[in-house]
């Protein structure tokens, strides 16, 4: 094909193997294919897609040409797409010089893009427009398609060793100038600081950009973060987005609203609504999401690692510093910090409650992290002790203060909200205080709260623009001091510039969060507590079971109490593990707050460890009233996590209670008209029975039931007790109706029968041995009643 037909088909290709941008067209479905179950499908598809084949030299020979493609507008994230439309200009460089108006009468703005831009826009947004698509099998993210594409392109244009591996020969070292407008510019406002690319920086004095093929290496890196960050981190409410803005932008955009409004009359109102709807997108990161973003996380921390030491000398430094280098010295703080930390935040905000959160916490995590990252490898030892953290991370935690700080605040919450009963909640509070309590974090984090609340100082002019050069402000191996001033500035500088000069800090080590790691630690016993109760429940019922079980029933039967739960289907491994993690997790507290052991004492004894004479859990949270126990909220959220309850027990007559699953409903009811025939017949010849204190009145209250005695039971939140009405001595047969006394019956007769006694026989046999078993009770358990 001649290369003309090649640009041609190009956009038919590339949306034939990515998918549409409106999710129609699946295209390869690249997030579900594996080589597990497609090997021949998964092998082209790598080999195709590589940065060495035949896709990406097909990239590289239309570029060569400066081929424009048209991507729309309407299908960039929210804030992006609503900001170019009300004509107010990003501030990441992709975008500029490629908004284009849209050409004889078509719909909606176009990126003019070139052929490597185009096909990483549509291989980063299928990520999030293909999410909704149908999965006939499980998947792991990890071992998809899509997530290998992800690593291998990081490791190819992000190197961590070495340089890019440069184009193909048919387009040697040359770079692509920006895109020519096809139609008249559109005047645009740019919103925010606007950070001259570091190509253009770095080739500024170069009379031919093909002279320097590093230009071009830098180039692709920078265009694939770029593309890669926007797609995938750019998205939150417009709240935030009217936050990032500083106050001159704002009231540049709102003279340029007037003057088109004055110019238009009143269609700008329409567009600004609509604006106002695409700021406010629901955005709803997959776990698939949030698992490529760690990976980008993860490969970043790499790449800017592998920074090479700084040399002694200044000159040097200067003569030897290549865009790679520079790029890999600023990469996190400016082109990744502020829009993750806000990506973070919104799915601290929205995740659901379970288990899923998993994934986020480790993205988070492993930003927090980047030492794991460093090339240094920590020295081999018997016992694995947790390693020290460096002081030359001090800088990295400083400018990413709110990472650490104000995010623990929102993990806290979302922690207390939680049952910790569930092995994957107590797994996921277990790694957030293992990383935290790693030794010298805590205090570098303590230092940086320290530097930002340190009163207001006069910065000299001089301090102050080295401090905003970008060699400086990304360097955290840096070998020279800094003063406590330009630390104090840098960590103000971070906090402002993401939450507005109006932010009120909430320090991690202050009272209020200090009081929610308390109420944190309260949980975690009450969860232990249940976890116990579980634990021992499970076991008792293990060794109860037996053959003729499905039939047994006991006074707890009776009376209607419920002992199960919903978390006896854990497990007794799943317990010990909960267990552990949660015992760790409360050591680990203790060392990042320094909680001593009367705080712990105290916290125990508040979340009301000690068990009651039943040897069974406490009331949910209440507080006495005049009407009785009132639920607090403590205790309402005890109930709904069933980390506590209210026995609930049948309070009415036994006679009348609900037919159980254990009963004959025929036999219950015809033994209680026969019973209540009796009871009518004979009720004043039993009270005067059952009144006499010989043996024969204490055999008649043995064998007649006879509720004297009345338990006062706390049976709800409202009402202190319950009084039970005496109905008085009666005959109650109920017993007969169970099936578990049907089957000794018949057993008891089926065995006799083998010794020749006849039915008759065997009753008189029953009668008497049954006689003989209430005289002996009658004697030495007359509190036992055999009916109750």
């Amino acid at each position: 094909l001649s290369l003309k037909e090649l640009h041609g088909i190009f956009p038919w290709l590339v949306e034939n193997i990515f998918g549409s941008l409106d999710g129609i067209i699946v295209g390869w479905n690249l997030r579900c294919l594996q080589g597990r179950t497609n090997p021949t499908e998964y092998s082209v598809a790598l080999d195709f897609l590589d940065p060495s084949g035949p896709m990406m030299k097909l990239v590289y020979k239309l570029q060569a040409e400066e081929y424009r493609y048209d991507f729309p507008v309407s299908y960039l994230p929210g804030p992006v797409k609503a900001s170019i439309q009300e004509q107010v200009l990003p501030e990441c460089s992709l975008y500029h010089n490629k908004v284009q108006f849209p050409s004889s009468g078509g719909l909606g703005l176009n990126l003019a893009l070139n052929p490597f831009e185009y096909y990483m826009f549509y291989f980063a947004i299928s990520l999030i427009t293909q999410k909704n698509s149908s999965v006939t099998h499980h998947v792991s993210p990890s071992n998809s398609a899509y997530f290998i594409l992800v690593d291998t392109y990081l490791k190819c244009f992000l190197p961590t060793e070495g340089s890019v591996l440069p184009p193909p020969s048919s387009n040697p070292g040359g770079a692509i100038p920006s895109p020519t407008p096809r139609s008249p510019a559109v005047p645009f406002t740019s919103y925010g600081m606007h950070h001259t690319s570091l190509l253009k920086r770095h080739i500024a004095h170069q009379p031919s950009v093909n002279a320097d093929p590093a230009s071009q290496e830098i180039w692709r890196s920078e265009t694939l973060l770029q593309i890669f960050v926007e797609m995938w981190l750019h998205h939150y409410s417009l709240e935030m987005y009217q936050k990032m803005q500083s106050p001159h932008v704002k009231l540049e955009v709102l003279h340029y609203r007037l003057s088109i409004s004055s110019k238009h009359h009143g269609s700008p109102a329409q567009s600004s609504y609509q604006a106002l709807h695409a700021y406010q997108e629901s955005f709803k990161p997959t776990e698939e999401h949030v698992l490529v973003v760690r990976l980008l996380v993860k490969h970043l921390h790499a790449f800017s690692n592998s920074l090479k030491p700084e040399p002694l000398s200044p000159s040097a430094h200067s003569h030897t510093a290549s865009p790679l280098e520079e790029f890999k010295r600023v990469v996190i703080p400016r082109f990744v910090q502020e829009k993750l930390y806000i990506f973070l935040q919104h799915c601290f905000g929205h995740w659901p409650l379970d288990a899923s959160f998993r994934a986020v916490l480790e993205m988070w995590l492993s930003y927090l992290q980047p030492w794991r990252y460093a090339p240094e490898k920590p020295p081999q030892s018997a016992e694995p002790l947790p390693r020290s953290v460096s002081e030359k991370w001090a800088g990295f935690i400083q400018e990413n203060l709110l990472m650490y700080t104000k995010l623990f605040v929102g993990f806290l919450n979302r922690t207390l909200r939680t049952d910790l009963v569930s092995p994957k909640n107590a797994l996921m509070v277990f790694r957030v205080a293992k990383v935290f309590a790693q030794p010298n974090l805590a205090e570098m984090i303590l230092k940086g709260e320290q530097l930002f609340l340190e009163p207001e100082i006069v910065i000299p002019h001089r301090q102050h623009r080295v401090f905003m050069t970008p060699t400086i402000s990304g360097n955290f191996f840096s070998s020279g001091p800094h003063t406590m001033t330009d630390a104090s500035f840098k960590v103000k500088s971070h906090i402002y510039s993401l939450e507005g000069q109006d932010f009120q800090y909430k320090q991690m080590f202050g009272t209020e969060v200090r009081n929610l790691v308390l109420k944190l630690a309260q949980l975690i016993c009450q969860a232990q507590q249940t976890a116990k109760s579980i634990s021992d429940h499970s076991a008792e019922t293990m060794a109860s079971h037996s053959f003729f079980s499905w039939f047994r029933f006991t006074p707890s039967d009776m009376n209607g109490s419920y002992t199960g739960n919903d978390l006896d289907e854990i497990g007794q491994d799943s317990i010990k593990k909960t267990d552990e993690y949660l015992e760790k997790t409360l050591e680990y507290l203790c060392q990042i707050f320094k909680l001593n052991e009367a705080q712990l004492t105290h916290v125990m004894m508040k979340c009301g460890t000690a068990q009651d004479e039943n040897g069974k859990k406490q009331l949910p949270d209440c507080i006495e009233s005049e009407d009785g126990l009132i639920l607090t909220p403590l205790g309402r959220y005890q109930i709904i996590n069933g980390l506590r309850r209210f026995e609930v027990q049948y309070q009415g007559d036994t006679e009348l209670q609900p037919i159980r699953s254990y009963e004959n409903a025929t036999l219950v009811r015809l033994l209680f008209r026969l019973s209540s025939v009796l009871n009518q017949r004979f009720a004043d010849q039993m009270e005067v029975l059952c009144s006499r204190q010989d043996f024969i009145g204490r055999l008649c209250r043995y064998h007649l039931t006879n509720p004297h005695v009345i338990q006062k039971i706390r049976y709800s939140p409202m009402v202190k007790d319950k009084t039970s009405q005496n109905w008085g001595p009666r005959i109650s047969l109920r017993f007969l109706a169970s099936y578990r006394t049907l089957i000794s019956l018949l057993m008891i007769y089926f065995i006799l029968s083998w010794f020749s006694i006849g039915p008759v026989g065997c009753t008189f046999i029953i009668l008497m041995g049954y006689c003989l078993y209430a005289v002996i009770m009658t004697f030495f358990f007359e509190g036992w009643k055999p009916h109750e």
